[in-house]
């Protein structure tokens, strides 16, 4: 059976430390459903969403022509977004080796947009931590390298980072979101966020996770601000 393993070994990128690379598979399902998995993904992708922002930070500053500084923080912010991530792991064909809660296997989890995100980051911050950036840039040099250059579409345009800048055109301030609201099963929560400007609400969004609820929040809101 192809194993996650096999996968490194025909990207030329070695590991040492099987616990730790097998550790940024494990969803909180799998967890829930297998007591001898102590630890699920959620803190390796704390530190791959790091390694993610510093390589496509360096990579985008030493693009030819130089870009603005806007420019690279829109342009990343579409590069490291929930989809752009998940459209990554697809097309690396990593959602195989997701170890998932039978519940969230049923309900189509191994292709939500959320859960593969994550492991992507897990992924990255497990092979960061066990073979440094060289190995990152073999594996982010594949899809985000191409993905600079590629038409974004509606799907993965950063509402957040426009509606900031378009905010601090104005004045200085900086928009905070609150989630207001979570429905659904607790296998497939629905979030329902508010984006706020001091004690004004600008807008409001609802996703299948936090970071789609608050560009949907994002989106309501700059749509209102530029009619």
């Amino acid at each position: 059976m192809d194993t996650i393993f096999e996968w490194l070994k025909n990207q030329n990128i070695a590991y040492s430390d099987k616990k730790l690379i097998t550790q940024a598979l494990v969803h909180s399902s799998y967890v829930n459903e297998h007591k001898s998995y102590a630890h699920d993904n959620e803190r390796l992708e704390f530190m791959g969403d790091a390694v993610l922002q510093l390589w496509t930070t360096k990579k985008l500053f030493l693009l030819e022509p130089e870009l603005s500084e806007g420019q690279m923080t829109t342009l990343r912010a579409q590069l490291v977004c929930e989809e752009a991530l998940a459209e990554y792991n697809r097309q690396l064909g990593l959602g195989k080796y997701l170890m998932l809660g039978v519940g969230e296997e049923k309900t189509g989890g191994r292709q939500r947009d959320s859960i593969l995100a994550d492991m992507f980051e897990a992924l990255l911050g497990a092979v960061f931590l066990d073979q440094g950036m060289e190995a990152i840039d073999i594996i982010l040099s594949a899809v985000v390298t191409p993905a600079i250059s590629r038409p974004k579409s509606e799907k993965v345009i950063d509402y957040k980072t426009k509606l900031q800048e378009y905010i601090q055109s104005d004045s200085r301030k900086t928009v905070h979101y609150e989630t207001v609201n979570v429905s659904g099963p607790s296998n497939k929560p629905e979030f329902e966020v508010i984006v706020m400007l001091d004690d004004i609400n600008l807008g409001r969004g609802k996703g299948f996770s936090k970071k789609r609820a608050e560009q949907m929040a994002a989106k309501d809101a700059f749509e209102k601000m530029v009619k």
